[in-house]
């Protein structure tokens, strides 16, 4: 039987779910839906979208341990030097910029607030 997959969708667990929507969005995403709970001053979750990639992001129960974080998250770019100089220009920590046989035109790490690791890549 062949299901036929409609879409995929990370959520990341953070600590600040305001702080986050903020990171994204100076890398492209803008927040289409949050929810603040009965009673509550802040968002605890959020779906970010930007270009074809969609992100949600919900409050984390418990301490956000960047060193049990298994997943990279691959941002794709049309010019990835200008994104790594743009980037790098805002106070962002990016690294190096990086050229592996999959990706000759480049890529770079960029950590987040939450130490998610993310792979900016040229497409």
């Amino acid at each position: 039987m062949n299901i036929p997959l409609r879409n995929l969708v990370a959520m990341a667990h953070v600590a600040d779910v305001s702080r986050s929507i903020a990171f994204y969005v100076r890398l492209g995403f803008q927040p289409r839906n949050t929810h603040v709970p009965e009673h509550g001053d802040a968002p605890v979750w959020a779906w970010l979208e930007g270009g074809a990639g969609q992100l949600m992001l919900a409050q984390a129960g418990e301490p956000v341990d960047p060193g049990r974080q298994a997943v990279l998250f691959y941002l794709y770019f049309d010019d990835i030097a200008a994104v790594h100089a743009r980037l790098q220009a805002d106070g962002l920590p990016v690294g190096p910029m990086t050229y592996p046989f999959y990706c000759p035109q480049g890529e770079f790490r960029l950590i987040d607030p939450d130490g998610y690791c993310l792979m900016l890549a040229h497409t």
